[in-house]
């Protein structure tokens, strides 16, 4: 995937430091798929997708590779089942790599556990850090503050929106045209990305990706430097109160940040313990298919065959894409959490770019 800012990928071969014009990139697309230019598949992939889903296509892909490859290109497996120790040295090892792999995965739990771990000093202030983040919040927005993680986001994705209808009202009758058209190409893109972004989160619960994903597709980083960039390119034109909505609508989107990148540690958090809890769970079958298979079966252990293919070529088949799902679990959710990660590995209005685009 491709590095983008906190919260976009600017294509553009422009330098996004240099002044636009109401002809260039003032707006964005409102999606983050969109702004990336990733196909919807890797999109569903990396990203969208059920990871538990993923993880099933991911082992079926292993089951139809191994079938396929022992009925046609490895047409003497049978034979050296019989003669040596193939399927018991592969099942073998896969057991100590899930052994290995479950103990990684208990010692990543514990490092997330211990981050919410700390003396009293230390929670006192993390609780007032946060209480008068909610308090500026109330300020802003006029009403107490959502304790719900997606309501808290869409509300201050609302008040943004708010202070673009009035920014927009407000220079309605200006005589600068230049200005006019700037001002409502950028208040237009911003209530579009607003909106789409505040349906998504209405009425999502915390912990599924939805809500991750609402925060991503509101890129609040580059209308920050839109409004940088009005306000000081036209500081002998706006008026006093169109300059004091335009304070209030950076204010918003910068709070919108920090509020963004706490809900995004939240969620890593909490799908660390997931990918922890799912791994215990698949890794117990696991182990008992590769015990089984290397204890019992050998090569005469399974004889005749099923729709054309040998027996033994289906079991070693299953049996091992069975066995994988531990590591194939932990790979479709590091592959989210990478994603998310890069994506949003700046704070504020910088674009990172990929410099192979």
């Amino acid at each position: 995937m491709s590095d983008e800012s906190s919260d976009t990928i600017d294509t553009r071969e422009e330098d996004p430091n240099v002044d636009l014009t109401a002809d260039e990139d003032i707006s964005t697309a409102n999606t983050m798929r969109q702004r990336s230019g990733e196909t919807k598949i890797k999109t569903w992939f990396m990203l969208e997708g059920s990871r538990l889903v993923v993880t099933g296509l991911l082992a079926m892909l292993i089951l139809g590779v191994f079938v396929f490859g022992g009925t046609f290109f490895y047409q003497y497996f049978l034979i050296d089942a019989q003669s040596a120790d193939t399927v018991e040295t592969v099942f073998s090892t896969m057991i100590s790599a899930i052994i290995t792999g479950v103990t990684l995965v208990l010692t990543i739990s514990q490092i997330v556990i211990s981050q919410e771990n700390g003396p009293l000093g230390d929670q006192r202030q993390r609780m007032s850090n946060t209480m008068d983040f909610r308090e500026y919040t109330e300020e802003m927005i006029g009403s107490p503050t959502p304790a719900d993680p997606s309501a808290f986001l869409r509300a201050l994705i609302l008040e943004s929106r708010e202070h673009a209808e009035q920014l927009r009202d407000e220079v309605a009758d200006t005589d600068d045209d230049e200005l006019r058209n700037e001002v409502d190409e950028f208040t237009t893109s911003l209530i579009g990305n607003a909106d789409a972004a505040a349906d998504k989160l209405e009425g999502r619960s915390f912990g599924s990706y939805t809500v991750v994903s609402a925060a991503l597709d509101y890129n609040y980083g580059w209308k920050i430097f839109q409004v940088e960039r009005l306000a000081d390119g036209y500081v002998d034109t706006l008026s006093a109160e169109a300059m004091s909505i335009l304070d209030e609508l950076k204010t918003s989107l910068s709070m919108f940040g920090p509020a963004r990148e706490h809900i995004k540690t939240l969620y890593f958090e909490w799908e660390l313990i997931s990918l922890s809890q799912n791994i215990l769970y698949l890794s117990v079958p696991a182990l008992i298919v590769a015990g089984f298979t290397t204890t019992y079966l050998g090569g005469n252990a399974l004889t005749g065959g099923t729709l054309g293919v040998p027996n033994l070529i289906w079991w070693a088949s299953i049996a091992f894409a069975i066995t994988s799902l531990p590591f194939l679990l932990l790979i479709s959710y590091i592959a989210r959490i990478a994603t998310i990660a890069k994506r949003t590995l700046a704070i504020g209005p910088f674009i990172l770019r990929d410099s192979q685009r």
